[in-house]
């Protein structure tokens, strides 16, 4: 290949929300743009959150410039610790940006040797051909930022999350003057989000969000919880005001929730009067109607802070009857049976709950249709690629771009490891790099595969039988009768007779095996499992994990 070619690829977040990564290469200089994450449905047992695959960096570290960070979601940052545990190149991000991970790093022990730099919408950064320039977004955080690579290529312009927000809460507006210039220039490839293409008109604007705040808790008669994302400090700010007009003290659930406020309020960019807040334990002693409570878990999450409370089960302090609960946050596509779980618990402790699109307690920081059309109209490209979002997000993006007027064949819809190059003027989609999704478990990255889940859901699903056997090791006889357990497959007091059929099968099998077999341990645990698996499907019609286990005296 030669070296004067650009790529630009994604390594996660095309077909889902989260797990953002994508990278841009001019000869042997590559930039990464974003390193998400996004954490696990139901399906991926044990899982604790879902990572990118970075092994294209890894296998080209010598080549890797940078990563520049849009902004500081979840989906934008989380995975950051888990690739500078592995490769620490220099990261760039804006001022609250670099706040977050900071914190991240801290809690993963990274932030000594982390070479983090900060940028605003006036920064020029070089990389031996590419030089990245910036300029101001709407979003539900402060300080996002979109980019502008100028190569030999031409112009790539990846926009981050955006919408078109004309009276920002924090006065941050977006850079359209800017914007318009940089189409005018002219743009080659323009990298777009997708996540509200099948909404029509515009998004709402985030201020539209604080009267309706203020008035639930003006008619909130007790406590009020309200459960929202811990990074959309712009709500954050329209709920420490709802509760200073209403003269409540604000208490804060979720380690997530904790950093944020900390860091956001640190920089300047949340202002909290002082003595608003206070310890939940505190909290809890404080007369009902004094008190307002901010926490994590408006996805659903089970571990969360909203959910501990729905289920009656956290430490620091109960819902009761007559509290007021408000989620400020709409499902993302995936969680509703887990939010509306939540919405039925609370109901049942006799909260009042305060949910939903007509609650008006929450607007997208998403652009919608038109203000995606805008940001086509003003960039101009020649060539678009849409990003962030599920395949129908980007199909429905495809469509409003042919709406005003890129051509049908200068578009693509990646899937995550496909390459776009342009190379002396041509553009066509080449080849692969690696991609995909890394999965964290505990402290381990990457070593969880499709067998260990497989086994996992079977195990969910059927349980395990696991059946002992001791055998003599002089001549391989039989020494005692087979013990069999069984743990999620069959209660064993109320099936004595199953659990006596088990064991005689595994006795039987036993003696028709040869004295030759009987000293091969893989063919008698094969050959068990066999048995059993078959016997046990006719009978219970469930396929249990099956564990012989050989003891030789």
């Amino acid at each position: 290949m030669s070296k004067e070619r650009l790529r630009i690829a994604a390594l996660g977040g095309v077909h889902e929300i989260g797990k953002n990564m994508y990278i841009l290469q001019y000869g042997d200089d590559i930039i990464a743009i974003d390193c998400g994450s996004k954490f696990p449905d139901e399906s991926l047992l044990g899982i604790d959150l879902i990572i990118p695959d970075i092994a294209y960096l890894l296998d080209n570290r010598d080549k890797v410039r940078a990563l520049i960070v849009t902004h500081g979601h979840e989906d934008h940052i989380g995975g950051i610790p888990y690739l500078l545990k592995q490769m620490n190149l220099p990261l760039y991000a804006s001022r609250l940006t670099l706040g977050l991970i900071r914190t991240k790093l801290k809690e993963h022990g990274l932030l000594r040797d982390a070479q983090l730099h900060r940028i605003d919408a006036d920064s020029e950064l070089t990389f031996g051909a590419v030089t990245a320039t910036f300029f101001r977004t709407n979003h539900s955080i402060p300080d996002c930022l979109g980019v502008v690579f100028d190569t030999p290529e031409g112009t790539v312009v990846h926009t981050g999350d955006f919408k078109f927000d004309m009276t920002p809460v924090n006065k941050q507006y977006p850079d359209i003057h800017k914007m318009a210039a940089i189409g005018m220039r002219g743009v080659r490839f323009l990298l777009s989000e997708s996540t509200n293409a099948e909404r029509p008109g515009f998004t709402p604007s985030e201020q539209l969000v604080g009267a309706h705040m203020e008035e639930a808790f003006k008619q909130a008669e007790r406590r009020i919880f309200v459960s929202t994302f811990a990074s959309n400090v712009h709500r954050l700010q329209q709920i420490v005001d709802a509760a200073g007009v209403t003269g409540r003290k604000l208490a804060l659930l979720g380690r997530s929730m904790v950093n944020v406020v900390g860091v956001s309020r640190e920089l300047g960019y949340l202002i909290i009067p002082d003595g608003m807040l206070v310890e939940p334990v505190e909290a809890a002693k404080l007369p009902p109607q004094e008190v307002a409570v901010l926490c994590t878990g408006s996805q659903g999450e089970p571990m969360a802070a909203l959910s501990r409370l729905a289920n009656a089960s956290n430490r620091q302090m109960e819902i009761q009857a007559g509290d007021t609960v408000l989620l400020a946050a709409n499902p993302i596509p995936g969680n509703e049976r887990n939010v509306s779980r939540i919405v039925d618990n609370l109901y049942i402790l006799g909260a009042k709950v305060i949910y939903g699109s007509r609650s008006e307690l929450h607007v997208s920081g998403h652009g919608s249709q038109e203000e995606l059309k805008l940001m086509l109209t003003l960039m101009k490209p020649e060539y678009f690629i849409p990003i962030h979002g599920e395949y129908r997000m980007l199909h429905h993006h495809r469509l409003l771009a042919e709406g005003v007027g890129v051509e049908g064949d200068h578009i693509f819809l990646l899937k995550n490891g496909e390459v776009v190059e342009s190379a002396g003027g041509v553009v066509r989609q080449a080849g692969r790099v690696t991609a995909g999704q890394i999965f964290v478990d505990g402290l381990g990255i990457g070593d969880i595969g499709n067998v260990v889940l497989r086994d996992r859901r079977q195990l969910s699903a059927d349980g395990v039988l696991i059946t002992v056997i001791t055998l003599s090791q002089a001549d391989g006889r039989l020494l005692s009768e087979p013990d069999t357990i069984s743990r999620g497959f069959i209660y064993v007091r109320n099936s004595d007779s199953l659990m006596d059929e088990i064991n005689q099968l595994v006795k039987a099998t036993l003696q028709k095996m040869s004295s030759a077999d009987l000293g091969q341990w893989n063919l008698i645990k094969q050959t068990l499992k066999d048995i059993l698996s078959k016997f046990l499907y006719e009978r219970t019609k469930r396929r249990p994990m099956i564990l012989p286990i050989i003891i030789e005296v």
